[in-house]
């Protein structure tokens, strides 16, 4: 084993995982974050593979599985239960999405224990078959209610574990700890990719980071919201409304940036918008993390903006010209703090190279960390560590600062660096601040004159 991955699994112990049985067949139906934390509950990967099959139903098996509960009246399932409160019958209606059942039943005990549950919470659950289910509360339901549940996604999450752990890793062998961790080989990334990959990562740690990647296919960039942690929403094209994205009046709920760590809007180009409203809103919402609707007052959210797009490599001097309507407007792209270019990035193409060959920390553990942290403010440090040189205005300032925040949380989450390992970071930062710079140049040249924004890292 190489020195690496045997580090790893002396210093994490049961949090280190074999990133490789994640990519089995039928392991890797399942969310990265579940997978792994079966990984490190099964160590064998034949029982692995068995509990999958039997408990995980492919869709087409949903009929199976229904004519299995009628017959012998429960079944055990793995799935990401959701629970919606319906007052007006005094019930918490079930949502079971691998049977496509969105009105069963859960017990309130359920919901007392694992309040997480409402807004979905992966696990074992037992389902009982009730025929009487539906007269009991003279309403329409499916006959199904959950009477035992088992989460996955627990864990007695110690911050101060992990930063200490860092202290025991040099920063390289930090930076591919991560890399590893997110389900992909370091060996195939350049120092400065690698970097552009923590990049990616910087709103999962730190609040209210606006962010814009293009790149061409491949790459990994909607792979790793979507398997890296589930207090993210992607939301892949569509019309999206302001009621999903902000507050339903109707129902009184509030929407996904009221509630999700980031918000991800994949493949720009397709995505459309219920009515203006929605980009006046996000707009007003990525400059200090205020937003408001209909009966809802100046509520603030800390979540995080990601634009996604697909840029051929041949096309990434025309970044302006790629972008859609709603992100041309010079106030918008303003607000973006940075642009990550993925066209630097290499293709993943063939699993044995390109992706993670050894240990890493489970993506359950590694989720929640990424969520505490963001709770820790090391603006302060970064502000007497760093001198912005150039042209900078209040907003670009910002952007550096924010995403700076972001890589030193996950580079030095235990405050401590050489003076020199700040620089390559400081530096990413603000040429991600430069390329929205550039592009506000291009857009409005008398506006926003082309400026050189450089760093100085305090010695």
């Amino acid at each position: 084993m190489e020195p690496l991955n045997e580090k790893i699994i002396r210093i994490f112990g049961d949090l280190a995982v074999d990133k490789r049985l994640a990519r089995m067949r039928e392991v890797a139906r399942l969310p990265r974050f579940i997978s792994e934390y079966l990984i490190s509950r099964y160590k064998d990967p034949d029982e692995l593979s068995q509990v999958v099959t039997e408990y995980y139903p492919d869709p087409s098996e949903k009929d199976k599985v229904l004519n299995r509960l009628k017959t012998e009246g429960s079944v055990k399932l793995i799935d990401e239960f959701k629970v919606d409160v319906d007052l007006k019958h005094d019930i918490y209606r079930l949502h079971i999405p691998c049977l496509q059942i969105y009105d069963a039943i859960a017990l309130e005990s359920i919901v007392k224990s694992y309040e997480r549950i409402l807004s979905g919470l992966w696990g074992m659950g037992l389902l009982e078959y009730r025929s009487n289910i539906a007269e009991q509360n003279s309403i329409s339901l499916t006959p199904i209610i959950l009477t035992d549940f088992k989460p996955f996604q627990v864990y007695s999450i110690d911050v101060k574990e992990f930063i200490d752990a860092r202290r025991k890793f040099t920063l390289d062998e930090w930076v591919d700890l991560l890399v590893q961790s997110v389900g992909l080989n370091p060996k195939m990334y350049s120092d400065w990719s690698k970097l552009l990959l923590l990049m990616r990562l910087t709103p999962l740690v730190e609040g209210n980071i606006n962010l814009l990647e293009l790149g061409p296919r491949a790459t990994g960039k909607t792979y790793l919201y979507r398997n890296i942690s589930y207090y993210t929403r992607i939301y892949a094209g569509g019309t999206i409304s302001p009621a999903r994205l902000f507050f339903d009046a109707r129902l009184r709920v509030v929407g996904d940036i009221g509630t999700r760590d980031v918000v991800i809007f994949d493949e720009i180009s397709r995505i459309k918008f219920s009515s203006p409203e929605v980009v006046a809103k996000l707009k007003d919402y990525m400059v200090d993390g205020h937003f408001e609707r209909a009966t809802l007052k100046r509520a603030h959210s800390d979540c995080s903006i990601v634009f996604l797009g697909n840029l051929d490599i041949s096309e990434f001097m025309a970044i302006i010209n790629y972008l859609p309507d709603f992100m041309k407007d010079q106030a918008f792209l303003d607000r973006i703090h940075g642009i990550i270019p993925g066209w630097e990035l290499p293709k993943i193409k063939k699993s044995e190279l390109h992706l993670a060959q050894g240990y890493g920390l489970a993506v359950d553990y590694l989720s929640e960390i990424f969520h505490q942290l963001r709770k820790y403010d090391v603006q302060p440090l970064i502000e007497e560590s760093i001198e912005l040189i150039g042209d900078y205005t209040i907003r670009d300032e910002r952007g550096v600062i924010k995403l700076l925040s972001g890589l030193f949380k996950l580079t030095f989450p235990h405050g401590e660096f050489d003076r020199s390992e700040l620089k390559p970071i400081a530096s990413l930062a603000v040429k991600a601040r430069q390329m929205v710079a550039d592009e506000l140049s291009r857009l409005s040249p008398v506006e926003f004159p082309s400026k050189k924004l450089e760093v100085l890292v305090r010695g």
